[in-house]
């Protein structure tokens, strides 16, 4: 009766059960291996830009559907980020910190970068635009009662100056919350400046202190450069990161002691 559980000579079902355990494994460690390296590969060198033969391990690539009918996205049929970039590296090595050349805060680097985004807007649940001027709320968004209108009150900026005025509040129709504040500026440019970076001053308990919004991200000359918005009413993904990007990038290179290590 043991004969029985060979299937060939001395070929049993635990050997069969071990080796068809043992592929399973070998080709489930094959298959992560690739699944893991479909963004991003093939490798590209930092210091030459140089792109790395594809291997026997890369992926295929992966597409994403967008909603909305927008169609499909591949990464990797992007085009690749330029090696030339306005800085240049501390030393020769990969991974050696770069040093601006010019104005980092509009080229991009360090805490001012950006991501190439999508030039159409974030939209809500139901493909409408979602972050637009208070005034234009289809949720009927409105300034709660109590809580004070900045419109027209003066932005202060990081040098103490004033950089403009409050003209609009952009509001996200999905969470129901200030997104950005329009500042009329000096020379009359208008440009959105995060909420996060504002600080908003009241008169106080005694009524002794200045109505204003407080912007130090940036100085006042600085809110002439912020980037615009290519269409009124309406910002795209693309100028989201933009202009996120460059009041960010001002807690580090808006002022020259910004700048210079703290120890």
């Amino acid at each position: 009766m043991m004969n029985h559980t060979y299937i060939v000579g001395t070929f049993d079902v635990a050997e069969l059960a071990f080796l068809l355990f043992f592929a399973f494994f070998i080709a489930l460690v094959f298959y992560l291996n690739k699944e893991s390296r479909r963004e991003g590969y093939p490798v590209e060198d930092e210091l030459t830009g140089r792109v790395h033969p594809k291997s026997l391990f890369d992926g295929d690539k992966k597409v994403f559907k967008l909603p909305n009918g927008r169609g499909t996205y591949v990464p990797e049929d992007v085009a690749r980020d330029p090696v030339s970039i306005p800085a240049k590296p501390m030393f020769r090595s990969a991974g050696a910190p770069y040093v601006p050349t010019g104005d980092p805060m509009v080229d991009g680097l360090g805490p001012a970068a950006w991501a190439n985004r999508a030039k159409y807007p974030d939209v809500t649940a139901d493909g409408r635009p979602r972050i637009i001027p208070i005034g234009n709320s289809y949720h009927e968004m409105a300034i709660a009662p109590g809580d004070p209108n900045i419109m027209g009150w003066p932005v202060i900026a990081a040098d103490g100056k004033k950089a403009g005025t409050i003209t609009d509040i952009w509001t996200d129709q999905a969470e129901h919350i200030i997104r950005y504040l329009e500042v009329t500026t000096n020379s009359g440019k208008k440009v959105l400046a995060p909420m996060m970076v504002a600080s908003v001053q009241t008169k106080g308990f005694f009524g002794d202190k200045p109505e204003l919004v407080e912007i130090d991200a940036i100085t006042a000359e600085q809110f002439e450069r912020v980037p615009e918005l290519e269409t009124p009413g309406q910002i795209t993904r693309f100028e989201e990161d933009r202009i996120q990007a460059y009041f960010g990038g001002g807690y580090m290179y808006a002022t020259p002691e910004r700048a210079e290590p703290w120890l």
